[in-house]
């Protein structure tokens, strides 16, 4: 039989396509598990995935390489989708795309397979990677080529004498990594709706968090975090320690009205307490190591960069110009800031860098005052005159009264009074 590579996260849809694939379609099916933290399954994806029929079950812990070459970038650029969103989910698609691809050339598979659906975005996310880094692979989607109910899927596998015992699946969809947790469907499908506290599983509400909250230091090194109050941790220590902060004090939750790339509009609700305090401590060091201008265009490129992420072009050309302005911005960002955490709020409450442009004598009011004021005269004079000199030529004679100058000819309302 033909051998494939399945993406497996252990859950019933991919347990159910190791069936589906290796009856229906004769696949020799090797399931692939890309472990990027926090899976629900992890503890009995094994034994599901062979119980299904699968060949042989690969786990790979690829927790680290997809905070340090995946999310660490992403928060280095400042990339968070729609002001709002992290990319939790949309930054680990292109890491287990590679990965399937590896896996499917050094055990001479002809197909690869996933569990998304055709409404999606992480299909998207999965097929154009796979696509780009290897055109000769086949890709199987069964969940998008079926779509089958989860009932439906659960009798499938009895039928073909697969009984595992499902627990009763909540009426939400939810999708997790250790950089953060989506959740969508059931009652968040009403936009209206104040989301339900069984939404939520990584975060008290802010309201019942401690009253006191709590402060710590985050130390950074050219824009990647690198200890927590001095201690050096591993990126999987930082992130974990931040999750469990956060969300005992109610940091992370955003509730989102999201723009899917295939043009649907969807209510998410995402916890994402360590990517949420690391993106408040990481701008607050740019903001003493960036020059205005750095700041100015990174912002406009940021969120380019996180469109592309969000839109599964990981693998593009256009994304390793944007990493690479992004990676050289971070020469210099290399510091500590002080955040408190409290009641659902992150607050930068100091920030230092040896690299700082921030120069005390340069903004002090007080008697070591550098700044030679005599020069903002002459500064101000030239710095204006464009603005005058136009002024004069083009506008103050077409239209009596300063006041009326921003009032463009041919505007609504022109001419009344």
């Amino acid at each position: 039989m033909p051998a494939l590579v399945l993406a497996y996260s252990g859950g019933l849809d991919t347990t159910t396509a190791i069936t589906w694939l290796t009856k229906e379609r004769g696949y020799d099916v090797i399931a692939l598990n890309v472990d990027v933290g926090m899976s629900r399954e992890q503890d009995v994806l094994e034994e599901r995935g062979l119980a299904a029929g699968a060949a042989r079950v690969i786990v790979v812990d690829a927790r680290e390489e997809f905070l340090r070459h995946f999310a660490f970038p992403a928060l280095a650029a400042g990339a968070v989708y729609q002001d709002a969103y992290p990319l939790a989910t949309a930054l680990a698609r292109p890491l287990m795309a590679r990965l399937l691809v590896d896996a499917a050339r050094e055990e001479g598979a002809v197909a690869v397979a996933h569990g998304c659906t055709g409404k999606g975005n992480d299909q998207v996310r999965f097929d154009v990677g796979i696509r780009t880094l290897d055109p000769a692979l086949a890709i199987v989607a069964p969940a998008r080529e079926q779509a089958m109910s989860r009932e439906a899927e659960i009798d499938y596998l009895r039928e073909h004498g697969v009984a595992i015992a499902w627990e009763t699946k909540g009426s939400f969809s939810i999708d997790e990594n250790i950089w953060g947790r989506s959740v969508e469907a059931g009652a968040l499908e009403d936009p209206w709706a104040e989301p339900p506290p069984s939404a939520f599983a990584w975060t008290r509400a802010p309201a019942d968090a401690p009253a006191d909250g709590v402060e710590l230091t985050i130390s950074f090194e050219r824009g990647a975090p690198v200890a927590i109050d001095g201690e050096a941790l591993a990126p999987v220590a930082i992130v974990e320690r931040l999750n469990e902060l956060g969300g005992e004090h109610g940091v992370g939750r955003v509730d989102h009205i999201e723009d899917r790339l295939v043009g649907i509009k969807s209510r998410e609700i995402y916890e994402a307490p360590a990517a949420v305090a690391l993106h408040a401590a990481h701008r607050a060091l740019e903001t003493m190591t960036l020059s205005r201008s750095q700041l100015r265009l990174k912002r406009q490129l940021a969120a380019e960069y996180a469109e592309l992420i969000y839109d599964g072009l990981w693998f593009s050309a256009h994304h390793q110009d944007i990493a690479a302005y992004m990676a050289s911005t971070q020469r210099h960002v290399s510091g500590e800031t002080r955040l408190r955490l409290r009641q659902g709020a992150v607050t930068v409450t100091g920030r230092r860098a040896a690299a700082s442009l921030y120069d005390r004598a340069l903004a002090t009011y007080d008697r070591e005052d550098a700044f030679d004021q005599s020069s903002a005269t002459g500064f101000i004079d030239i710095w204006g005159l464009q603005t005058r000199v136009q002024a004069r030529r083009q506008l103050l004679d077409q239209m009596p009264g300063a006041l009326h100058i921003a009032s463009p000819a041919g505007a609504i309302g022109e001419g009344s009074p």
